[in-house]
């Protein structure tokens, strides 16, 4: 009977949850959510926080994806998709199912990204490169991206990764091909109006990972005072 319970109050949380409409901004949107799901229930605010941050780690580099692409046309045609639209889902299913770009099967994470960012490389740049830095990021937390308390993070290797996410994207500015040209065109420096539209969400990646690798850190710490506090304040627990 107390499993039963306890799976209609789950029930009724999850439609509570649904139902609950998030208020409009003042221009008639609302805020990006994720939908309530009953695995919420199961993470901690640092879990969902994470969770969260990886997701629009993802969604930046979907963004970089599709701009690199429409500055860099010849790369999704290298590929064999019919158009750019497509070599963009293709690419995404490659991220969601860790399977590296053709000829590349066998690496991973930064073993990728030296890949696309060699000026030898004649295959697809930009799948290659956004595999490579999103492979990064999801090793670097375990291979995970949904997180709960028994999830195992190492602040390092998070801080690492942000430390790659900043290369690649010096990089990326920087390397030239044999004659001259850059690997990759991406931010505009020219006499107009500068676009850093590329650097913007790259900054946005970094800033992220700086933030859940400090948060690791701290989260640790709290454990340890919560538990010395419960003690000099003989916090006891209910029993019944």
């Amino acid at each position: 009977m107390a499993i039963r319970r306890w799976g209609l109050v789950v029930s009724s949380i999850v439609l509570l949850a649904g139902c609950a409409s998030t208020p409009p901004r003042k221009d008639g949107s609302t805020p990006d959510t994720a939908p309530m799901s009953a695995g919420q229930l199961l993470q901690t605010d640092f879990d969902r926080t994470v969770t969260l941050a990886m997701r629009d780690n993802l969604d930046s580099l979907y963004r970089l994806l599709d701009k690199l692409y429409r500055r860099n046309p010849r790369e999704w045609r290298k590929s064999g998709q019919p158009s750019e639209a497509a070599a963009v889902q293709w690419v995404k299913q490659l991220i969601k199912k860790r399977q590296p770009p053709p000829g590349l099967v066998g690496l991973q994470d930064i073993q990728v990204l030296s890949v696309a960012l060699d000026p030898k490389y004649s295959g697809d740049r930009v799948a290659a490169f956004i595999y490579g830095l999103a492979d990064t990021i999801i090793a670097a937390h375990n291979g995970k991206l949904v997180f709960y308390p028994f999830s195992k993070l190492d602040g390092q290797h998070i801080y690492n990764a942000a430390r790659d996410v900043e290369a690649a994207d010096w990089m990326l500015l920087t390397r030239r091909t044999a004659s001259g040209e850059p690997l990759l065109l991406s931010d505009e420096m020219g006499k107009g109006p500068a676009n850093l539209s590329f650097e913007r969400e790259f900054g946005k990646i970094i800033g992220r990972l700086d933030l859940v690798a400090s948060l690791l850190g701290e989260n640790v710490r709290r454990i340890g005072i919560d538990y010395v506090q419960s003690l000099l304040l003989f916090n006891f627990l209910p029993v019944r």
